[in-house]
């Protein structure tokens, strides 16, 4: 049986910035279907990678394929629609209300949302529908996150980006998010590709782990096998920070059981 043709293709993709490189010619191929986490220190350069797929970097070498297409030949209207991008630090439009911003991608190819649309979108990402008329401010943070999930998904995408998705959030909120996000990519047959700087929730959420450390992919590995000490030292320094307090949790438990 052959395998799918990939969705996501980098070739020796590279992006520098006068005489630094953010992005040194990574090459890898995402088959439709998976999730990736995409994980490295700050600077390691995977947000630029990310953003390199639907143009908001383009590349200064190599080329980035979305469904065998050169992403920078494509519109990027055309493009955009086909991939949903979450971003780091949720970006809602502040003076649109919340049904604004969940249309505001079909509206930009001439398509207007029907308010039944925007409510199946709102009850797809656990939200009321009746939050539609609100605005940003109106909202809590974990609230403007599921609409910035909800907006990423109106076109009906192939592709869900997810740039730091969840960093501005409480830790309970960014499980709960984390976990619906990972139900909608199966439920909806989605292919992501998530950018975080967490190791435990890249390997509780994602079915392969890229590491990225100075602009260079380090590590091409499932969770599995970055916890069995594959991946090389980069990518172990990364998975020992959640073992250790792990380790130290239960280390604390321990001495309480002790104690009692």
């Amino acid at each position: 049986m052959t395998s799918p043709q990939p969705l996501l293709v980098f070739e020796h993709a590279a992006r520098a910035y006068g005489e630094t490189v953010a992005v040194a010619e990574v090459s890898c191929a995402i088959a439709p279907g998976s999730f990736v986490a995409l994980v490295g220190a700050s600077g390691s350069g995977k947000s630029t990678l990310l953003k390199m797929v639907n143009t908001l970097v383009e590349p200064t070498g190599g080329r980035v394929l979305f469904a065998g297409e050169d992403v920078t030949s494509l519109s990027p209207s055309r493009l955009r629609r086909r991939v949903g991008y979450v971003f780091q630090g949720i970006g809602l439009f502040p003076h649109f209300s919340v049904a604004e911003n969940i249309a505001i991608g079909p509206r930009l190819t001439g398509e207007k949302l029907a308010p039944a649309r925007i409510a199946e979108l709102l009850q797809l990402v656990e939200l009321d529908p009746a939050l539609a008329e609100r605005m940003p401010d109106e909202l809590s943070g974990g609230q403007r996150q599921r609409v910035g999930v909800a907006r990423a998904l109106a076109g009906e995408p192939e592709l869900l980006l997810m740039d730091e998705p969840f960093g501005a959030l409480d830790p309970v909120t960014r499980d709960a998010l984390g976990r619906k996000v990972r139900e909608l990519h199966e439920r909806l047959g989605l292919t992501t590709v998530m950018v975080t700087h967490d190791m435990a929730e890249a390997l509780l959420l994602a079915d392969r782990v890229l590491v990225m450390d100075k602009g260079a992919l380090v590590a091409d590995a499932t969770p599995r096998a970055l916890l069995a000490g594959e991946g090389g030292a980069v990518a172990q320094r990364l998975v020992a920070v959640p073992r250790e307090q792990a380790e130290r949790l239960a280390a604390m438990e321990g001495l309480g059981e002790k104690r009692g």
